[in-house]
C-alpha cells in the first residue's frame, strides 16, 4: 500500500493539533483535535488515503497512539531527546511542531522509539506504581526515626519497624509529647497500607499469563529476585531488539531498569559465585563503585542471554557446589 499522506500530531493534555502532508511537502489539512479518545477514532476513520503518523513521546502519547493505530498504515512515537528540530527551535507553536514532526516522518528522519504493546504498558504501569507506594513506605519509616530523635527518644533503630517492638516502645517512650506519639501511629499505619498495596501488586503480576513462565526463566539466574526479574520482563518487553549488553545500561538508558540493575548489583554477589569472583576482583582494583557496575553488567548479559534463548540458566563449567549457598527465593 503507496503512502499518500504524512501525518504530525503534536499532543498535549486538552488538544492534539495535526498536519497532513503530501509525499512533495505541501500542506494538505491542518487542524486541532478534543484530546478524546472518540473524537480521534471519529476522526481518523473518516480518512480515506493511507497514512503515516508520528508524535513525539509526552506522558499523553501512550493513549493517543493506542486509538490511532488500528487507521494508521504506520504510527510511530519520535524519541523527544533526538528531536532537536522541535526542542531547539527559536520560533515554536502546535501548529508548526505538528508541521516539523509530519517533515519528519516524511523524509524518513523521525528518531523513532521502541512502543511496548499495550497489555505489555498496563503491567509495567503497575509495576511502577508499586516502586512508587514503595518509595513512600520508605519516607515514612524515615519520618518515624526523624520524629524521635527530634524528641531525644532512644530506639533501636534494627528493630523500629518490627510490629512487637514498636508497640512495646510506645509503651515505654517517657517524656515525649502525645502529639508526636500520636504521629508515630498514623505513620506506622501508612507503613502497613503501603507495605499491603505493594505485595498485593507483586502478587498480581506474577500471576499474570504473560509474565509467569519469563520471569520463572530469569530467577533461574542466581541473585535474581522477583523484582528484578519483573522489572526487566516490563521495561525491556521484547529482548530480540538488544543485540549488545549496552543498550540496557546504556547513557540513553531506562532509568527504572537502571536502578533495580544496580540495586540487584549490590546483593546479587552474595547468592552468586561467579557475580561474586568478578566483584572481588574489580573492588581490588581501588573502586568498589566500578566493581558494582561491572556486576550489573554481567547482570544483564546473563539476563539477555536466558530472556532470548527462553531457557533456565546454566553456568559453563561451574565450580564444586558450596554448603549453604543458595539462589535468591
Amino acid at each position: 500500500m503507496t503512502i499518500k499522506h504524512y501525518i504530525g500530531f503534536d499532543v498535549h493534555k486538552k488538544t492534539i493539533s495535526y498536519c497532513v502532508k503530501a509525499a512533495d511537502g505541501n500542506i494538505h489539512e491542518e487542524g486541532i483535535l478534543r484530546a478524546i479518545p472518540m473524537v480521534l477514532r471519529e476522526w481518523a476513520g473518516k480518512r480515506q488515503e493511507p497514512w503515516h503518523g508520528a508524535m513525539e513521546a509526552t506522558l499523553f502519547s501512550g493513549w493517543v497512539y493506542d486509538a490511532l493505530k488500528p487507521f494508521a498504515s504506520a504510527l510511530e512515537i519520535g524519541n523527544p531527546s533526538m528531536m532537536k528540530a522541535i526542542s531547539a527551535a527559536k520560533k515554536k507553536n502546535d501548529k508548526l511542531d505538528a508541521r516539523k514532526i509530519a517533515d519528519l516522518v516524511r523524509c524518513n528522519l523521525l528518531p523513532a522509539c521502541y512502543v511496548a504493546p499495550q497489555e505489555m504498558r498496563e503491567l509495567r504501569r503497575l509495576l511502577r506504581y508499586r516502586n512508587v507506594v514503595v518509595a513512600q513506605a520508605v519516607r515514612m519509616k524515615n519520618k518515624m526515626s526523624g520524629l524521635l530523635m527530634e524528641v531525644g527518644a532512644e530506639y533501636s533503630k534494627q528493630r523500629l519497624h518490627s510490629k512487637k517492638y514498636f508497640s512495646e516502645l510506645l509503651d515505654q517512650l517517657e517524656e515525649v509529647p502525645e502529639s508526636v506519639k500520636d504521629l508515630l501511629r498514623l505513620s506506622r499505619g501508612s507503613v502497613e497500607m503501603f507495605e499491603t498495596m505493594q505485595r498485593q501488586l507483586l502478587n498480581r503480576l506474577q500471576k499474570d499469563p504473560l509474565l509467569v513462565k519469563r520471569v520463572q526463566l530469569l530467577r533461574s539466574i542466581g541473585g535474581v529476585g522477583e523484582v528484578t526479574a519483573l522489572t526487566w520482563a516490563l521495561e525491556i518487553c521484547d529482548p530480540q531488539r538488544f543485540h549488545c549488553i549496552a543498550g540496557p545500561i546504556s547513557k540513553q538508558r531506562n532509568a527504572h531498569l537502571q536502578t533495580v540493575l544496580i540495586e540487584a548489583a549490590k546483593l546479587a554477589p552474595r547468592w552468586n559465585r561467579q557475580l561474586a569472583e568478578l566483584h572481588e576482583r574489580e573492588r581490588k582494583r581501588g573502586n568498589r563503585n566500578r566493581a558494582t557496575l561491572a556486576v550489573a553488567r554481567k547482570l544483564v548479559a546473563y539476563l539477555l542471554a536466558v530472556d532470548k534463548s527462553g531457557q533456565a540458566f546454566q553456568v559453563r563449567n561451574p565450580p564444586p557446589a558450596e554448603p549453604g549457598v543458595d539462589k535468591v527465593a
